[in-house]
């Protein structure tokens, strides 16, 4: 079983974790956590862009000019593609980019992940998170006190609006509960700190 060290907020070893094998411990797969980042990033697209055909382009209604006797290629309208304010053709039009992966593989893309970040020495365990007032400079003090690198994920077992606004204004920070953890932000920031409380909702979600 991997076995992390649980912290305080000030950095000081208080005690050190269990944890799971099943989890924390297998050995990961790159193959599928990068289908889980390229799933992640083709869900997040919107999809709005939209070019104008010949047809939607305003104005081209008149023929240029005769069909036969100019010496001219023959032409049909002004707007066609090959014309200076023509439309575009086979150009991008509104489109839904996402798509849904299995069950299996997203479980094993996420265990893939926090395996990683244990093996790396990039995952923190604080004992509470937990702030008397909104205060960026309390977060600021207990990163630098963790050596956390300039992205870090903090991950709490509930919500707690005190914590996410005050680390809502520090660049490369970012909060997110155990329900909205995905694969890319665990493998997109350098730091995984997780609350001790949130480690066992993890292990009981994923077991």
């Amino acid at each position: 079983m991997p076995k992390v060290a649980v912290l305080d907020m000030a950095g000081k070893e208080v005690s050190s974790m269990e944890l799971s094998d099943a989890i924390f411990g297998i050995k990961p797969n790159e193959s599928v956590m990068h289908q889980m980042v390229v799933n992640y990033l083709a869900n997040q697209r919107q999809g709005t862009q939209s070019t104008l055909t010949r047809t939607e382009v305003r104005g081209g209604g008149r023929k240029p000019w005769k069909q036969k006797g100019t010496g001219h290629a023959r032409q049909g309208s002004t707007r066609a593609p090959q014309w200076t304010h023509g439309g575009i053709a086979l150009g991008p039009k509104p489109r839904d980019y996402s798509y849904s992966l299995n069950k299996k593989v997203k479980r094993l893309a996420m265990k893939s992940a926090l395996s990683t970040k244990v093996l790396d020495n990039n995952m923190m365990i604080i004992e509470k998170i937990e702030l008397e007032d909104f205060k960026t400079k309390a977060i600021i003090d207990m990163l630098t006190a963790c050596n956390a690198g300039k992205k870090a994920l903090i991950v709490m077992p509930a919500v707690d609006q005190k914590v996410i606004k005050s680390a809502a204004n520090i660049p490369g920070v970012k909060t997110a509960l155990v329900n909205t953890l995905n694969v890319y932000d665990i493998l997109h920031y350098d730091t995984f700190i997780v609350a001790k409380d949130a480690i066992a909702k993890l292990e009981e979600v994923y077991a």
